[in-house]
């Protein structure tokens, strides 16, 4: 009777060792999002701002990003997506910047993509947002805020700058981080110059990357379920042979 108390006992720890790794959330995965975000300082960057649903009573219907005014971008391209309207906005700046020896009075806003009717981001789904812009700024990072609508009418804000001691806020802003350019290159090559065919490569790359990692956890719990489930049935067999 022991040994079946203890192959029982087994079979229940391993069992919840196994539903702990299948349950484990994907947390890289809850908030908006640049994929890829690396890319070189002067040059260009063609990316997607991926928007994960994260309410289980409404749907995303709307994304608007948040440009920057004091490092104006020269450049900003929407890849066409089915059953969403891009907008870009332009408009003079507040206070003229000095870029490139030159004076701009006038700059990119914001960028907004909105749901047409019966489109939405639904429940337990994600949606991928590409852009290319240019010129990228020469500095460490490039903060790209985005406000994500929901179709109840609540608005997310993810704003939040990174702190000095390197801890994640609960809403981050989306962001690239740059690279300084190295000897020789001219701001066309490199980390800044995907296509936009390389960085849906890439990006789809990185989604796979995500699921196959989802299935080797997956298939990790299964097989310490497994196990346990053998240790169960394996000292249930020899009480009853000793019976």
């Amino acid at each position: 009777m022991s040994t079946n108390r203890f192959g029982v006992r087994a079979l229940a720890v391993l069992g919840v060792v196994g539903l702990a790794v299948l349950g484990t959330p994907t947390i890289a995965s809850a908030h908006v999002s640049a994929q890829p975000s690396e890319f070189t300082q002067g040059g260009r960057a063609t990316f997607a701002f991926r928007v994960p649903n994260e309410r289980d009573n409404a749907g995303t219907i709307k994304l608007e990003i948040t440009l920057p005014q004091d490092t104006p971008l020269t450049s900003v391209r929407t890849k066409p997506l089915a059953g969403w309207k891009s907008e870009v906005v332009k408009g003079k700046l507040d206070k003229p910047v000095t870029a490139g020896g030159k004076e701009i009075t006038e700059a990119y806003k914001t960028i907004t993509w909105t749901a047409e009717p019966g489109v939405k981001i639904g429940i337990n789904e994600y949606q991928e947002f590409f852009v290319s812009l240019g010129t990228l700024p020469e500095k460490d990072k490039l903060e790209l805020p985005a406000k994500q609508t929901y179709e109840n009418g609540e608005v997310v804000d993810w704003a939040q700058s990174t702190g000095a001691d390197g801890k994640e806020p609960e809403h981050p802003a989306p962001a690239l981080k740059l690279a300084p350019k190295k000897a020789g290159e001219d701001g066309h090559g490199g980390h800044g110059t995907t296509p936009a065919a390389n960085s849906s490569a890439d990006t789809h790359e990185a989604s796979v990357g995500s699921d196959k990692t989802a299935r080797y956890l997956g298939g990790a719990g299964l097989a310490v379920g497994a196990l346990g489930l053998g240790f169960g049935v394996g000292a249930i067999l020899r009480s009853r042979r000793k019976a």
